[in-house]
Formats: structure tokens, C-alpha cells, sequence
């Protein structure tokens, strides 16, 4: 039987990936938090409301012995999130469910706490403006919250004031002086976040009885006051005893230019030190060492036409108020990797660190060497020894043990116990079993006209044999500074391989976790060794007896979407092309994405003109599915619009006489850079999977009805 016919679903799919409301409906883990006893282990689940329509997230407790079964601690329609733990155990997450001692209020994302000795949460904070984030201390009582204020609000009952002014006379206007004004799916202001500390405020109504558990009042000091815009998409850390938060200011420059700052908010004083300031690079605070006197750092170098940036590891000397630069020492800068996250041994004599690496993200170990620990000879280790993917690690009290989220290709993000000493990998009980997948998944690999090794992974669909080959995806990924090492929710390829089709995610120059050369390979050059590294993977693939080679398509988004949209100027070796927020005219790109002033450091204009590929529509003769969310900044959707318009006037298949043409526009007019919305999730799919039947498998699949069409 040939694929394309061996896909037809019964009223029981055979796996959650043959019906994708079965797929959607998978629950979803994310973020983990430990207590500081080490004895309980939260996580977040998101799963569908009961229309289907929206992820409802919701607190979850894992058994950090692997004993116990999970259980859910949080419950409500509106869902919670941001767990965090404080010093004596109470845990503290975000959530805008109502407050019931306050049944009449306007719903907010609020701060709410659920006592180490149980009991029900109850709300301790809630402000106009929500509250974003929560932060503790590990070593003491001392909380901090992220939260947005109007920029002119001189306290919190101003800002509470100027908000419901702007809601009741329905102004949405934002008047900027600076860049960006945008950013991803968002608009930037009139709003700007703040870290706050959490401090005992005083009753409103003294001499009133309240019963015994009566919350203590809690009020907010503002400890970044005059930070204007420049705490923009920063990550926090607080040190063990709670005097000193560390963070990245976003400082401005000429011409619209910007760079990371590290500053040191005192906390007492709530004065702020600048820490590292340097021309062409940017740093990012990681964390704080047990004994409070090291902080883990991060630098980012500033990409320029030839050179891509470097991402490095240092350790700085907080200890004393001395010149910082001085002390910044570097991390094992020999280490060819660039690493992502970072958390510290209980007794300071090591660091935890992921990075991509070979198609995976271990959790390596980085100890102390040679001549000192970060005088940049410490020696590296890997620990976990899978090709999974490793994120949000967090470590026991006694240092033996790690907890972090572990993913693949095989399955979604689950929680695991980590041996440190043998590297060892539990599975903890989970909220929800992993979703069985038909088929197998491969590492293959090839050669680069230069002679580089070209990854990839090769999801296969059930069956797939010499006498029965699959049609083939080549699925480019975004970023492009990325690997397709995890599993991903919105590029899922086995809801593909359950259709029939294998599936191929290669790693061309560009991707991380193969070394800085690799990333140069295609610096500048777009079109060149990343797109050709793509064909010759996939020749490799398509010379497999399991792999049909006369029906083959290539799909990507964001930067994946460009290649897809460049390889269609360049080849017509695909029956089809999905291209998803993609780039079109790198001219026009360039100064209205939302951060221009990366992009515009990346190439010259005559370097973004060799690389564009709308120079190149009228060699266009493959069917292009074109899809868009009005919403995307990262990608405007001017890119969609002129792409669709070029392939319609300009392209071989434009429209006939009639204004019929075999190429598609899916445009979302309130979706951005991803497809959020469950529903629409689903139509996303099903427009592709008819798309791919048309014109790879000559077959005629029904459009999703919710298209109305």
C-alpha cells in the first residue's frame, strides 16, 4: 500500500500525531523549581481549556525520588505560572485568577503564596500592572518581583490612576523618543518594567481584629526607578543572601545602536554600579556562586559583515567594590561550544552548564584546573551522555544529584534526575506519558563541497522500505543561529511521518553546537554554504532505497522561511515550497523588523542585495505556500505581502488570465512570528498537509472546514 493511502485515520488515531487534535490535546511541561530542602520539585503544565480554543498552565508536584506520583497543586481557569521557591519553603507563583478575599476586583497577574506547610494559596500582592516575574533569595527571607509601570507614575496609587485613565478614555497611543518600539510580538511602552522588592507594608485598617492567619501586608520598593526602557527583555539574578540583584541594562548608542550593560543593583540602597561596559560587546549576568563572591558572565560579541558573534563564559570577582574589569576571568575559552545556561554546585567547586553540541544540548561540567578555577583553564566534562536536549537544571542541596527538562526528537520536554557522579539519567514520574510515535528517527550525515561534516536528523514513517519509499521534507530551522536538537511543539515532525512523508532537519553552516567555523562558514553569506550544505544533505537522503526522489518538498520559518524562499530561486528540484514568516527583500527587511540594529550590523547592503531572494522570482516555478501573522515584528509582515504580490506578477506560475495561480497565501491577521492559538494550530497543519498532497502526492486533501472554503 503506498503511503499516501496508509495515512487514512480511524476514529482511534494509532498515535496522538494521526489526529492533531489528539496532538494538541498532549499536555506540555515547561520550567522547573527546586525548594531549598531539595525535597520538592515543581514544574508547569499547560494543557487545552475545554473548548479547545486556549493552554491553560497549571503547577504541578514531581517527586525528586522518583517515588511518589505527580500530582497538580494549582487549579483554576485562569492558570499559574513563575514558580518560585522561597528560603523557608512557602512557594510563590504568578497568577490572574480572581482573589477570593477579593471577589470584586479586576483580575490581574497577581503574586500569590502557598505555604510549605500546605494549605490554600492566597494572594500577598496585587497591583494594576500585574506583576511579571518573582525572585528569591536562596539564603533568606528577601523576594523580588519584575513589574511594568507608566514611565511618569511617581508611586503605585499614580500608576494605578494613569492606567484606568487610559482604559476609560480608550487611548492606546505610545509616544517613543528612542529605538526599538517593537519587539517580537509586542509593543514596547507606554509601560516599562522595574525590579521591585518585596517588603512588609503597613495595615490599612490598624486596630482591626483579623484572625490568626491574617496575611501580613506587603508593599513594593521600587529599586530601578530611573531605568527608562533599559531593562527591556533582561534576566535577573539574585545573589544567596539577597543584598544584591545583578542585570543587564540595554544602553543606548548612536544611531539607533544599543548594547547590554551588567550592572549590580544594591538592594539596601537600591543605588546601581555599572559592572562591564565595554565597546562592541554585551554581557548578561548568570549565577551568583554560593559564598556570594562570583558571578557567572556571559558575553556576546557584536557581529559585524565578516565576523559572526562569539558567545564566551567568564567568571567576575562581586566581592569587593574594586574595578570589575579587572577581575573578569575567563571560562574555558579554549571550549568551542557556546554555552546557554549555568547554575553552580552547592559548595561553589563547579558549574552545571548546557550548550548545544552534535545535534543534542548535554549538561556539561566545568571544574577547576590548571592554575585556578576560571583562569581559563577549567577543565570541561560531559555529563549526560544521550542525544537529548537538556534545559533548566537545577541542583540537590548535597550536590549529587541535578534536576532538568530532558527532550528529543523521541519525546517532549520531561523532568529527570541527573547522578552527577556517573551521569545517569532518571526519568521522574510525570504528569502525563509520553505520546507514542510510529516510526524511527536516524543520524545521517554528508560532506560539504568543502569537505565539512553536514548533520541532520531523519524522522522516517513506519513502513518505510526499498519497496515502499516515503516522500520527503527537508525542513530548514530558524534562527539561523540554531540546531534542531529538541523537540519542538510548532515544527512537529511526526504529525508529518504520520501522513506518510519523511521527514529530514539538517544543521547547514550557520547552526550551532559544531564549533565557531561552523557558524563563519555562512556568515555574510546566506545563499551560499548554508544553502548548498542543504542540497547535499539532501541528495544524501534522497539516494536512500526508502526515500522517493521524484516527490520531495522543503519547508522553514524566520530564517528558515528565507532559505525556503531562496532555494525556490534556485532550484526546482521540490514539487512544493511552504514558507512560513519568512524573509523576502532583505533591503526592505533590514530597517523595519523590530531589531534593526542587529540586523544592520550583519551585512552590508550589497551583501544583503547577493543575498535576497526577491531578486530572484521570476525563476520561481514551484507551487509557494506563503503563510504570515499580521503581528510578527521579528518579521513584518511586509515581507508576506510583497513576497505574495512577486509571486503572483512575477514568478513563472503567476496568475493566469483568470487570476488563478497554484500557489497559496495562509495569512493570520492576530497571529505573530508562531502560530499560538490551538485552533489555529490545526488549520496551520491541515492547509499544509493539503498543500503537500497536491502537489507532492497528486492527491486531494480536504482543506480544514474552520476555513470556511
Amino acid at each position: 500500500m503506498a503511503f499516501e493511502d496508509s495515512a487514512i485515520l480511524s476514529e482511534q488515531p494509532a498515535t496522538p500525531f494521526h489526529d492533531v487534535d489528539h496532538y494538541l490535546a498532549i499536555p506540555r511541561v515547561s520550567g522547573l523549581a527546586l525548594s531549598p530542602d531539595g525535597k520538592r520539585l515543581v514544574t508547569t503544565v499547560s494543557t487545552l481549556n475545554g473548548k479547545g480554543t486556549e493552554y491553560v498552565t497549571a503547577l504541578w508536584e514531581l517527586d525528586p525520588a522518583g517515588e511518589n506520583h505527580a500530582r497538580r497543586i494549582t487549579r483554576s481557569a485562569k492558570g499559574e505560572a513563575g514558580a518560585a521557591f522561597a528560603s523557608n519553603g512557602d512557594l510563590y507563583f504568578t497568577s490572574a485568577r480572581p482573589d477570593p478575599e477579593s471577589p470584586d476586583s479586576d483580575p490581574v497577574n497577581a503574586l500569590w503564596q502557598l505555604p510549605a506547610d500546605g494549605g490554600e494559596a492566597r494572594v500577598v500582592l496585587s497591583r494594576a500592572g500585574g506583576i511579571s516575574q518573582v525572585m528569591s533569595a536562596r539564603d533568606t527571607g528577601a523576594t523580588f518581583v519584575t513589574a511594568s509601570i507608566l514611565a511618569g507614575s511617581p508611586d503605585e496609587e499614580a500608576d494605578e490612576e494613569r492606567r484606568k485613565s487610559r482604559k476609560d478614555h480608550k487611548v492606546s497611543a505610545i509616544l517613543h523618543s528612542g529605538y526599538p518600539v517593537r519587539y517580537w510580538d509586542a509593543d514596547l511602552g507606554p509601560d516599562q518594567p522595574r525590579i521591585f522588592a518585596v517588603e512588609p507594608g503597613e495595615d490599612k485598617e490598624p486596630g482591626k481584629p483579623a484572625t490568626v492567619d491574617a496575611a501580613a501586608p506587603l508593599k513594593l520598593r521600587n529599586l530601578t526607578p530611573d531605568a527608562a526602557g533599559l531593562l527591556r527583555d533582561s534576566e535577573s539574578v539574585v545573589s544567596p543572601d539577597g543584598k544584591t540583584i545583578y542585570t543587564s541594562f540595554n544602553k543606548p548608542l548612536a544611531k539607533a545602536d544599543s548594547r547590554s550593560v551588567l550592572v549590580a543593583i544594591d538592594v539596601a540602597t537600591a543605588t546601581r554600579r555599572i559592572l562591564l561596559d565595554r565597546e562592541g560587546m554585551s554581557y548578561f549576568a548568570g549565577p551568583v556562586s554560593p559564598d556570594n563572591r562570583t558571578l557567572v558572565v556571559l558575553s556576546e560579541s557584536d557581529s559585524t559583515p565578516h565576523q559572526a558573534p562569539q558567545v564566551k563564559l567568564h567568571l567576575l570577582d562581586v566581592s569587593s567594590p574594586a574595578e570589575p574589569e579587572a577581575e573578569l576571568r575567563p571560562l574555558a575559552h579554549d571550549w568551542d561550544r557556546w554555552a546557554i545556561k549555568a547554575a553552580w554546585l552547592p559548595d561553589g567547586s563547579a558549574l552545571l552548564v548546557t550548550a548545544d553540541d552534535d545535534g543534542a544540548s548535554p549538561v556539561f561540567r566545568f571544574s577547576p584546573a590548571g592554575v585556578g578555577f576560571g583562569a581559563g583553564s577549567a577543565e570541561v566534562t560531559r555529563v549526560t551522555r544521550d542525544a537529548a536536549a537538556y534545559t533548566d537544571v537545577v541542583v540537590s542541596p548535597d550536590g549529587r544529584s541535578a534536576f532538568a527538562l530532558r527532550s528529543s526528537y523521541e519525546f517532549p520536554p520531561e523532568a529527570v534526575r541527573i547522578d552527577l557522579a556517573s551521569g545517569d539519567v532518571t526519568r521522574l514520574p510525570a504528569p502525563a506519558e509520553r505520546p507514542r510515535i510510529e516510526g524511527s528517527l536516524e543520524r545521517i550525515e554528508t560532506a560539504a563541497a568543502d569537505g565539512i561534516r553536514v548533520p541532520a536528523y531523519l524522522a522516517l514513517p513506519d513502513g518505510a522500505s526499498a519497496q515502499n519509499p516515503a516522500p520527503l521534507l527537508l525542513w530548514i530551522h530558524g534562527g539561523p543561529l540554531g540546531s534542531w536538537n529538541a523537540w519542538t511543539w510548532r515544527w512537529n515532525p511526526w504529525l508529518l511521518a504520520a501522513k506518510g512523508y519523511a521527514v529530514l532537519l539538517p544543521d547547514p553552516a550557520l547552526s550551532t553546537g559544531y564549533g565557531q567555523s561552523y557558524i563563519q562558514r555562512g556568515w555574510g553569506g546566506w545563499g551560499g554554504a548554508p544553502y548548498t550544505d542543504l542540497m547535499k544533505i539532501t541528495d544524501a537522503a534522497v539516494d536512500r532505497p526508502d526515500i522517493d526522489a521524484s516527490r520531495t518538498a522543503a519547508m522553514g520559518g524566520s530564517f528558515g522561511g528565507y532559505m525556503a524562499n531562496w532555494v525556490a530561486g534556485q532550484t526546482d528540484r521540490f514539487n512544493a515550497i511552504v514558507t512560513h514568516a519568512s524573509l523576502w527583500a532583505l533591503d526592505q527587511f533590514g530597517p523595519t523588523t523590530d531589531a534593526s540594529q542587529y540586523w544592520l550590523k550583519e551585512m552590508t547592503a550589497e551583501m544583503a542585495l547577493e543575498n535576497s531572494p526577491h531578486l530572484h522570482v521570476e525563476k520561481i516555478s514551484t507551487p509557494m505556500l506563503v503563510i504570515h501573522g499580521d503581528k510578527d515584528y521579528r518579521v513584518p509582515i511586509g515581507e508576506g505581502l510583497r513576497l505574495w504580490y512577486e509571486l503572483l506578477s512575477k514568478s513563472q506560475l503567476a496568475a493566469d488570465g483568470n487570476g488563478q495561480t497554484p500557489h497559496r497565501f495562509l495569512y493570520y491577521p492576530d497571529e505573530n512570528h508562531w502560530i499560538l492559538q490551538p485552533q489555529h494550530a490545526k488549520v496551520w497543519y491541515g492547509v499544509v498537509e493539503h498543500f503537500l498532497a497536491k502537489n507532492v502526492l497528486d492527491r486531494d486533501v480536504p482543506l480544514p472546514a474552520d476555513l470556511g472554503l
